[in-house]
């Protein structure tokens, strides 16, 4: 009879025990709370050595110390990503390439990219190549401000046959208002804007927002 009360206390204390400490991690206050535990029920006869309890607290101060250490460090890890965040927006109005001037094409289908042109057009062309750096299609380009512009390539090439589904890497070459020749590539934008989202931060090139991560280069 005198087995199952005991039993059940064992148990009431085990699931009081998980409750309480669910992830059974101990702390610098546990460690603190065993160690006045154990002085507590030492043996009058034969105390705990003085050197055992030095160690210990010697233990107890260096699990402190590490633990105030993560804290300091976990904080200045959130300061350094927020402080990186907002310097991103001192970016808005510079330049950034995203290091890739490709288009990926199927074939019987149309593809629309946009190109930036950092001074206003009097005159030039969209030049399409593919891998092998062969030209495949020319697209003009009209009398226009500087800006971003968006163009359609029906997938044909100068000849009007369908170009094979791949990888194309398009530029444009252009005389400025000065009649000065320009150049430009895809995968070059203005940074039109910043946004932060769930921790991340995005950058608008052109009309759509990108990873700033994908962003190769900012001049």
């Amino acid at each position: 009879m005198a087995v199952a009360p005991t039993s059940t206390t064992s148990s009431l204390t085990t699931a009081k025990s998980s409750a309480t400490n669910p992830k059974s991690v101990l702390g610098k206050d546990d460690f603190m709370k065993l160690l006045l535990v154990e002085l507590k029920y030492q043996d009058p006869t034969k105390p705990t050595d003085t050197g055992k309890i030095l160690t210990q607290t010697s233990q107890l101060a260096s699990l402190e110390s590490a633990n105030n250490t993560n804290t300091a460090l976990t904080k200045l890890s959130k300061s350094l990503s927020s402080s990186q965040q907002f310097s991103t927006i001192a970016a808005i109005g510079k330049t950034a390439s995203l290091g890739n001037d490709a288009i990926n094409y199927n074939k019987g289908s149309n593809s629309t990219f946009e190109m930036y042109f950092p001074k206003a057009v009097k005159a030039g062309s969209i030049e399409i190549k593919d891998n092998s750096g062969h030209l495949v299609k020319t697209l003009n380009v009209g009398k226009s401000p500087s800006g971003v512009y968006k163009f359609t390539w029906n997938g044909t090439d100068n000849g009007g046959i369908s170009a094979n589904s791949g990888i194309y890497h398009v530029s444009a070459t252009y005389q400025d208002t000065n009649n000065v020749k320009q150049s430009t590539t895809l995968g070059t934008y203005p940074i039109a804007s910043v946004k932060f989202d769930k921790g991340q931060t995005f950058v608008k090139l052109g009309s759509n927002y990108v990873p700033l991560g994908n962003v190769k280069e900012v001049y």
